[in-house]
């Protein structure tokens, strides 16, 4: 379909896909709604593109990925990806921040910020969609069963300590909700995952998300918790905290 309000992107897609396997393109234009709709009934097909080759009619984009050997993704298939690259980029980021403030990528702020930068951004997601987040939470948190309103309350909890934590102010706030929030989630992993078995998705990155839950989600709740013990005790003298350098 290529029509003045609408561009097909799977037909870009497919066109780029068989041009990379060095096939000769024809690509016929769908250019009005009336046109898409015969052609549909024409080919008793549902959906736009289609894709023939040597006058065979291989089917839609997905169709298409099938035939050429590659995968196709499930929409509905778990993956760690979300996570991963969230860390990646807020880790990158930190040490980018670092550098740019001491001249060193590697230093014990570059860690603190990752953490803060971490749950600014993870929060960022849920806040997208609370409702969304809120009703997958539910599945699992032991306190959020109890409260309703806590599956509400915690990403704006989450954001508000990872603000503080990066900015090294009013560590009396930031370090009794990072490690409330923390303990509350890492105890509602471990019991979801490792004594109910529970196959579940994670909240973590926002209710639309297939992270599942399990070992990475326990993870990030220990990370939380690790910071906000390390800032409590470079607060009361027993540690160097990094902004204190």
């Amino acid at each position: 379909m290529e029509m003045p309000k609408h561009t097909c992107p799977y037909g870009l897609k497919a066109v780029h896909l068989l041009k990379r396997a060095e096939y000769e393109v024809e690509d016929h234009h769908l250019t009005t709604r009336e046109e898409t709709e015969a052609f549909k009934a024409e080919h008793g097909v549902a959906t736009t593109p289609q894709v023939f080759i040597g006058g065979k009619r291989i089917g839609g984009h997905d169709d298409l990925r099938q035939f050429l050997g590659k995968q196709v993704a499930d929409p509905k298939a778990t993956s760690y990806r979300p996570v991963l690259a969230l860390f990646s980029m807020t880790g990158l980021t930190a040490l980018a921040a670092s550098h740019a403030v001491t001249g060193s990528a590697l230093t014990p702020l570059a860690v603190e910020w990752f953490i803060g930068f971490s749950m600014v951004v993870l929060a960022l997601l849920k806040l997208q969609n609370i409702e969304s987040f809120a009703t997958m939470f539910l599945n699992y948190d032991i306190l959020a069963k109890r409260w309703v309103p806590y599956s509400y309350i915690y990403p704006f909890a989450e954001g508000i300590a990872g603000v503080l934590m990066i900015s090294g102010t009013l560590t009396w706030l930031s370090v009794p909700i990072a490690l409330f929030i923390g303990t509350i989630g890492a105890l509602s992993v471990f019991k979801a995952v490792y004594v109910d078995k529970r196959d579940l998705k994670c909240a973590c990155v926002g209710g639309s998300s297939n992270v599942p839950l399990g070992f990475i989600s326990l993870t990030e709740n220990l990370m939380m918790i690790a910071m906000a013990v390390w800032m409590g005790l470079a607060a009361l003298g027993f540690a160097g905290g990094a902004h204190n350098l």
